[in-house]
C-alpha cells in the first residue's frame, strides 16, 4: 500500500492527517525529522509521496532531481513524489492553495500595495502569488534588511496585510506580528496561521472593522492539490470538505445568565454531535480541588474571575469543544478573545423566573433583573448567534446547532 504523509520538526498539533482523510483513501502519517536526519530520511524512508511543512520547505531542495516550474520560480517545495526510479520531484501546491484563499475570501491585490510579513519558504509562495495576481508592489518585512519591524511607518500606506510567520499560532496564542493602528488604509488582512482559526492580529482587524481571513482554506486547498498528485485522481468536491473541517475544529462556546441551561444543553449537543463537553466552572474546580462557593468565600468574586480567566484562556485554544460557560464570564473582556478565537459564541437568554438559582452565589438573593440588564448587552456584544432557551432541550439543541451551522457556513 502507498505510504503518504507530512515532513516537518515539529508536527503533534498538525491538521494534516485529518485533512487528508476527507480526502481520500491511503495511508497518511505525520513524519518528525530532526535536521540532522533529513538527509538519510529522504533517501531511505519508504514513502511514496510526502507534504513539506517548516522548516524543510527549502531544504528538501537539493535532495529532488527535479522540479516543478512552479517550484523552481518559487524556489520553495511543499510536495515531493517518490519517481519509479527511485528519486525526487519537487513541487509546490502553497501556490494554488494560497489563490483559492484569496479567491474564497474575494481578496483583489491586483494594483495594490500588499505587505508580507516575514520572509521564510511561505512568504516566498506568497509574493510569487501576489506577483502574477497583479499587486503594484509587495513588500517584505523581516527581522533585518531594508524593511523591517523597526521602520513600518515607511509602508503605513500599505493596503492588504499577509502575515507568513508563526507568531500568534497554537501554542502561542495572543501573539501578533504588527499593530494594525499603524496601518490607517489598511482593507484586508490574511493570516496563513490556522490554528487558532482567529489569530490576534484577526481579533485586532475584527475590532476596526477590517475583514480578515484565516489560513485553513489555504491549508485544505494545497492538501487537495497535493492529494491528486499522490492519487493521480481528481478530489470530489473540496469545498464540502472544507465545510466539514471547519465545523469539526470550531467550538461551540454557550453563554448566559447562571441557570439558563448552558449545560444542559451543552451536554446534550455533546451527546448529538459526538464531541467532548466541558463546563466551566466544573474544570475550574477540579482544578483547584475547591468548589465556587468556597472559592467565593476564600477570594471574593475577584478571586474568581482571575481564576476563569485563566481557565477561559486555556480552553479557548482547544478545538472541537462544546464548552458552557460561567454566567458572568462576559464580565471581563479580555475573555472575549480566548472564546472567539477558535469559537462561535451562542447566547442562550431564557426568562428570569425560569432560572436555576440553586449552588450559584451571585444568584442567591440577587437582583436579577438589576444583573441581567448590566449583563445583556455584553451577552449580546460576545455572541454571534443569540438563541431562546423556551422549549423542550432536545428541541432547542437541534434548533441550535442548525442556525449555528448556516451562520458560520453562509
Amino acid at each position: 500500500m502507498a505510504l503518504f504523509g507530512l515532513l516537518g520538526e515539529t508536527l503533534s498539533h498538525s491538521y494534516s492527517p485529518r485533512i487528508h482523510r476527507l480526502l481520500g483513501d491511503y495511508e497518511y502519517g505525520l513524519f518528525e525529522i530532526p535536521k540532522h536526519g533529513l538527509e538519510d530520511f529522504l533517501q531511505r524512508a519508504p514513502f511514496d509521496g510526502l507534504n513539506v511543512t517548516i522548516p524543510y520547505k527549502t531544504a528538501v531542495i537539493p535532495y529532488c532531481a527535479a522540479l516543478s516550474e512552479t517550484a523552481r520560480s518559487i524556489g520553495s517545495v511543499n510536495t515531493l513524489l517518490r519517481r519509479p526510479d527511485g528519486t525526487l520531484f519537487g513541487d509546490n501546491t502553497d501556490a494554488y492553495g494560497f489563490e483559492c484563499l484569496l479567491s474564497e475570501g474575494g481578496i483583489s491585490v491586483q494594483e495594490k500595495k500588499v505587505l508580507v510579513l516575514g520572509s521564510g519558504g511561505a512568504s516566498l509562495t506568497v509574493c510569487h502569488v501576489l506577483k502574477q495576481a497583479g499587486a503594484a508592489s509587495v513588500v517584505v518585512i523581516s527581522r533585518q534588511g531594508e524593511n523591517h519591524y523597526g521602520n513600518l511607518e515607511r509602508h503605513s500606506d500599505a493596503s492588504i496585510l499577509v502575515n507568513t510567520t508563526p507568531l500568534g499560532m497554537y501554542p502561542n496564542n495572543g501573539q501578533s506580528p504588527v499593530d494594525l493602528c499603524r496601518f490607517p488604509a489598511c482593507e484586508a488582512v490574511v493570516d496563513l496561521i490556522y490554528n487558532p482559526a482567529r489569530t490576534a492580529l484577526m481579533l485586532q482587524a475584527e475590532s476596526l472593522g477590517i475583514p480578515s481571513f484565516g489560513g485553513l482554506p489555504m491549508l485544505l486547498y494545497q492538501a487537495k492539490a497535493a492529494a491528486e498528485r499522490f492519487t493521480g485522481t481528481p478530489v470530489a468536491n473540496p469545498q464540502q470538505a472544507l465545510r466539514s473541517l471547519q465545523a469539526e475544529l470550531q467550538n461551540l462556546i454557550l453563554i448566559g445568565m447562571p441557570g439558563c441551561g448552558k449545560s444542559t444543553l451543552g451536554r446534550l449537543l455533546s451527546q448529538q454531535l459526538g464531541r467532548p463537553f466541558v463546563d466551566a466552572d466544573a474544570y475550574l474546580e477540579a482544578k483547584l480541588g475547591c468548589s465556587i462557593p468556597d472559592l467565593f468565600a476564600q477570594e471574593g468574586e475577584e478571586g474568581f474571575r482571575k481564576h476563569e480567566t485563566e481557565v477561559l484562556s486555556e480552553l479557548g485554544r482547544q478545538s472541537g469543544l462544546i464548552l458552557a460557560t460561567g454566567g458572568g464570564c462576559v464580565t471581563r473582556e479580555e475573555n472575549y478573545p480566548s472564546l472567539h478565537q477558535n469559537g462561535t459564541i451562542v447566547f442562550l437568554e431564557r426568562a428570569l423566573a425560569q432560572l436555576d438559582r440553586s449552588g450559584r452565589p451571585l444568584s442567591q438573593g440577587a437582583d436579577l433583573e438589576a444583573m441581567y440588564a448590566t449583563r445583556a448587552p455584553r451577552y449580546r456584544r460576545f455572541a454571534d448567534v443569540c438563541i431562546a432557551n423556551d422549549a423542550a432541550p432536545e428541541q432547542v439543541a437541534k434548533h441550535l446547532w442548525e442556525v449555528v451551522y448556516e451562520t458560520t457556513h453562509s
